[in-house]
C-alpha cells in the first residue's frame, strides 16, 4: 500500500494556498537523500517556505518534494525525499499537519558513525504526589 503522506502534503500545500497563507514545510535532514543548505539545518531539521513567490519549479510528487530557490542569495536545488517531511504548516498561524514514523523510514535513516555509542535510555520518572481532579465550570 502506498503511503499517504504526498497526498496530505499536497492537499494542506493546496489548502494553505488557498487560504492566502505562507506554506512551509518541516524536513528531517538526516534523513538519506536529503539535499537542503546545511548551514541552515537547526537540531537535525530544517523549514522551508514553499510559496510560489519562494520557489521555482516546484514538484510534489509520491515519492519526493524537490524545487530551486535561493539561500542567501545562492541558488540551490532541494530534494526531500517524502519520508523526510515532518510537517506542512502554514507561517501566518501555524495551521497545518505533523507526520510521525512511518514503516520502513528507518531504511532512510543514516548509518551511525562507528565511534558513536548508542544514547542511554531516559531514567523513568515518578510522578510526585496524589493525582487530583477538579470540575470545571
Amino acid at each position: 500500500m502506498q503511503s499517504s503522506r504526498a497526498y496530505l502534503v499536497r492537499g494542506l500545500h493546496e489548502w494553505i494556498l488557498d487560504q492566502g497563507w505562507t506554506p512551509h514545510v518541516v524536513v528531517d535532514a538526516e534523513i538519506q537523500g536529503v539535499m537542503v543548505p546545511e548551514q541552515f539545518v537547526n537540531d537535525g531539521q530544517i523549514v522551508l517556505n514553499i510559496s510560489p513567490s519562494a520557489v521555482q519549479g516546484l514538484m510534489i510528487d509520491n515519492d519526493a518534494i524537490s524545487f530551486s530557490a535561493r539561500f542567501g542569495g545562492v541558488p540551490m536545488n532541494i530534494y526531500a525525499p517524502m519520508v523526510s517531511v515532518l510537517a506542512v504548516y502554514a507561517r501566518e498561524n501555524g495551521k497545518g499537519m505533523g507526520f510521525g514514523a512511518e514503516p520502513g523510514v528507518e531504511a532512510f535513516d543514516l548509518p551511525p558513525e562507528p565511534d558513536d555509542e548508542p544514547p542511554a535510555p531516559p531514567s523513568p520518572e515518578k510522578p510526585s504526589g496524589r493525582p487530583s481532579l477538579k470540575v470545571v465550570k
